[in-house]
């Protein structure tokens, strides 16, 4: 699963282009019947209005074909990007027109060389798709897929350089492609947030219909719900009245049978289909042949949860298009790294952050009677125990007093969570909010006990009422910090905490681990969900 916090990999089905068929045209055969029990759109027929109808039309006017206009736009800001890191390097190559190398610089690197590498910049971008609006707004997939353009554009300029022999200036390439490829990136990540902010307030998103049982379509919702980022806004779902529907925060407006007619009625963008024993191969073909005839674009979620990124690839064999999952490398070249990089940048870390360290342990010290660490039995990789350090944020024998305040509970029905816990010193709820508590496990960082990012590491009593897939997380060591520190941290439940970190694991890579870093001091520095 990709960077999208919460929210499943859904895989996008392509199709060719069609005209929009009229709202209550029908002209295609219909989907072999439903089973028994299935719902039919409830107050409603195809061509009536519907509640949901009613609600699309009070969108704001302005977000009419803003996809189009955004990717549009996006070769004018990378190559003004390019443009800006070739006047740069060129400057800084060359320096001022009046010196000797200027003349150099006419005679032997052209100056139509500033406007060789926007051109260049934006045509290895387009063949890395990376203005398909399917690989935008995620910010992992989209910076994978800038990055292989910057990789290739240096492939390009290194190659043709040496197959012709020309005389390109080193230092002016060295400059102008990092900073192209980051003033990229900048402006992109930019633009995302733009659309983030956007799409939390309702606006930029993208009218969606679940298809599937009302359990897995419970779950998705919910998922959708707590990522409003990614643009999909559930309207609605289509399920069997065989299912249990109670709980489900959208209406129903219909079962297997009336799919096409609830997006011609209501208008719906995205159609999300998930795996289920009614919805199989053949049906959801059918699906697929009727949604053409509308503007709907399709999207089906795979069997396997959890696993995204990499790891996931369509094989074709025998005319079928397999998906193929790749072994996680939990092991090998990748883990190795991985632990090197957690080593080298605990050592920074304490370097670095030193005075801070013994400043806040000195606090510590000042704020009452106590140990200025606190140290706590934790689970970690291939279930072995280890001492987590924190800095101590409560008074002393604060465990003393917790069964009093059991009755005020409010974490996730796992871990004891209490919003103005008596027990917190004044500094330790500084400590708490900027999670300042955590720097000293740097330190377990570099006894190999955790990693820098990583599931949640749980407690013994936590453990002992894991279900069997939640020993997943053991294959890895515990984090400081994790897709659960990212996502929401203390609001969360405790199952949504334990499938992040299975997700995790399914999904690690390095590009992973750097966007949570990325994002853990954007959580960090709001104090979101911390208390």
């Amino acid at each position: 699963m990709d960077a999208r916090q919460g929210a499943p990999a859904l895989e996008r089905v392509p199709r060719p282009s069609r005209p929009t068929t009229p709202p209550g045209a029908s002209g295609a055969a219909p989907l072999d019947p439903a089973p028994a029990g299935t719902r039919t759109a409830p107050g409603a027929s195809a061509a009536g209005a519907s509640p949901v109808a009613a609600a699309l039309r009070s969108q704001d006017p302005r977000d009419a074909g803003w996809v189009r206009r955004y990717t549009r736009s996006l070769p004018l800001v990378d190559g003004g990007a390019a443009l800006v890191a070739a006047l740069v390097g060129y400057a800084v190559r060359f320096g001022q027109p009046d010196s000797a190398s200027w003349w150099w610089a006419i005679t032997h690197q052209p100056a139509w060389s500033v406007l060789l590498l926007p051109l260049l910049w934006v045509a290895a971008v387009a063949v890395m798709r990376g203005y398909e609006s399917r690989f935008l707004f995620s910010g992992p997939e989209e910076v994978r897929r800038v990055g292989f353009a910057g990789v290739s554009v240096v492939a390009a300029v290194s190659t043709t350089a040496f197959a012709f022999d020309l005389q390109v200036a080193r230092g002016y390439v060295v400059v102008a492609l990092p900073l192209a490829l980051l003033l990229t990136l900048l402006a992109r990540l930019a633009m995302r947030r733009r659309v983030h902010q956007l799409r939390r307030a309702g606006r930029r998103t993208a009218t969606t219909l679940v298809v599937g049982r009302a359990e897995s379509v419970r779950d998705l919702v919910a998922q959708l719900e707590r990522a409003p980022q990614q643009g999909m806004q559930v309207v609605g779902c289509c399920t069997t009245a065989s299912a249990d529907v109670d709980g489900l925060s959208v209406p129903v407006l219909g079962g297997f049978d009336d799919v096409v007619d609830v997006v011609r009625r209501d208008g719906i963008q995205t159609v999300a289909v998930l795996p289920c024993a009614e919805m199989d191969t053949r049906r959801l073909r059918r699906l697929g042949w009727r949604l053409e005839e509308t503007t709907a674009e399709l999207v089906v979620a795979p069997g396997i949860a959890e696993v995204a990124g990499p790891r996931v690839a369509i094989r074709p064999v025998a005319g079928l298009p397999l998906l193929h999952l790749e072994r996680p490398e939990l092991r090998g070249v990748r883990a190795l790294v991985k632990n090197v990089i957690d080593r080298v940048g605990a050592a920074l870390g304490v370097a670095v952050l030193g005075p801070v360290l013994v400043a806040l342990a000195v606090l510590v010290k000042r704020s009452g009677p106590g140990p200025v660490f606190f140290r706590q039995e934790r689970v970690g990789e291939d279930g072995q125990h280890f001492d987590m350090l924190k800095f101590r944020s409560m008074v002393d024998r604060a465990d003393e007093k917790l069964p009093e305040l059991m009755v005020a509970n409010e974490g996730n029905g796992v871990l004891f969570k209490m919003k103005g816990d008596p027990r917190i010193t004044p500094i330790g709820r500084v400590l708490r909010r900027y999670s300042l508590d955590e720097l000293p496990q740097l330190f377990n960082v570099l006894k190999g006990e955790m990693s820098l990012v990583g599931p949640r590491p749980p407690l013994r009593s936590e453990v002992d009422r894991y279900r069997p897939d939640m020993h997943r997380r053991f294959a890895v060591k515990p984090g400081i910090t994790g897709l659960w520190q990212v996502s929401g941290r203390s609001n969360l439940s405790a199952e949504e905490s334990e499938r992040l970190d299975v997700r995790y694991v399914e999904s690690w890579s390095p590009a992973t681990d750097a966007m949570i870093l990325w994002k853990t001091v954007g959580s960090v520095v709001k104090g979101r969900g911390a208390y």
